[in-house]
Formats: C-alpha cells, structure tokens, sequence
C-alpha cells in the first residue's frame, strides 16, 4: 500500500485540490483507505491511475454532501449564501467530472509509450530525469514523447478552452 500512496500522492492531491479549491488531507487518508478496501475490486480495464482518479472524485463528491463540509459552511453565517456556493461548487464539481473523464480518455488514446510519459509527468509529477530512469530510456527520447503526447491532446482537447470560465 506504501507503493500506491508514493507513486499516486501527487495525482490525488492534485485532484483534491482542483475539486475542492485546497488540499485536504482528511480526503486524502480516505481516498487511500477507499482504494485498499477496494484494491480486490479493481479490474485492469484501465490505467490504475485512471481508477484512483476516480476514487478521489468520488470521495470529493461524497465530502461536498457530508455534515462536515455543510456544518463549516454553516459557520460562516448566512444561510442564502451558503445555499448558493454549495450549488456553484456542486456545478464545478460536475464541470470538473465531466472535463476529467474526456482528458482521461484522451490520455487512454495515446500510443502506450507517450501515455506512460504523460501520466508519470503530469499525474505522478515525475521529472524528466526520473521518468527516463524509471523507464530505462533516454531523457532525450522522454522529451520528446512528452512533446509529443502534449501535442496530441492538445489538438483533441483545444475545444475544453473556452469551457473554464
């Protein structure tokens, strides 16, 4: 499980943030405690990052209808008010559900090789250095299939620009 946490850390605090709008390491522990009590389930139909993205996800999800999340909102002290950001945030929360399943597959179409550079680099934050190590390829290859692979989805992914605000 050591293993999982290490190479998933960025990926899922990433995710984490991006939802939620900050790091919250309560999430984090219960997206891990999710994927072991779940890692039985899990089917190699996709990338193992792809699946833990999902988990994370869904605990934000599931921390947005919690007592917690709505007690603290409770706090700051105007009813209407928090109604509204809940429901903005539930929106975002869906856009950002929506936009990171069509990413997820855009990565999922990639030649297997720029995908493995492509989910070390920007999911797991491995450097250039360290995904060439990892890989037992050069870095000037890595570079180049990094290129590469950012070059593709951003021709597949130009239409999600204009969604962000």
């Amino acid at each position: 499980m050591k293993e999982i946490i290490q190479q998933n850390k960025g990926l899922v605090r990433s995710i984490i943030r991006r939802i939620t709008g900050s790091y919250n390491e309560d999430l984090e522990q219960e997206v891990y405690i999710k994927t072991w009590t779940n890692l039985p389930k899990y089917k190699e139909q996709g990338t193992f990052a792809a699946w833990i993205a999902k988990i994370t996800a869904n605990v934000c999800n599931d921390y947005f209808k919690s007592s917690v999340f709505k007690q603290q909102n409770r706090e700051v002290g105007d009813e209407v008010l928090t109604t509204k950001v809940v429901q903005a945030t539930q929106e975002r929360v869906l856009d950002a559900k929506a936009r990171q399943k069509i990413i997820l597959k855009a990565v999922d179409d990639l030649p297997a090789k720029m995908r493995k550079v492509i989910v070390l680099f920007e999911f797991e934050e491995l450097s250039i250095e360290q995904i060439a190590k990892k890989l037992g390829e050069p870095q000037g290859t890595i570079k180049s299939r990094l290129h590469n692979a950012r070059k593709i989805l951003a021709e597949k992914l130009n239409f999600l620009k204009g969604e962000d605000k």
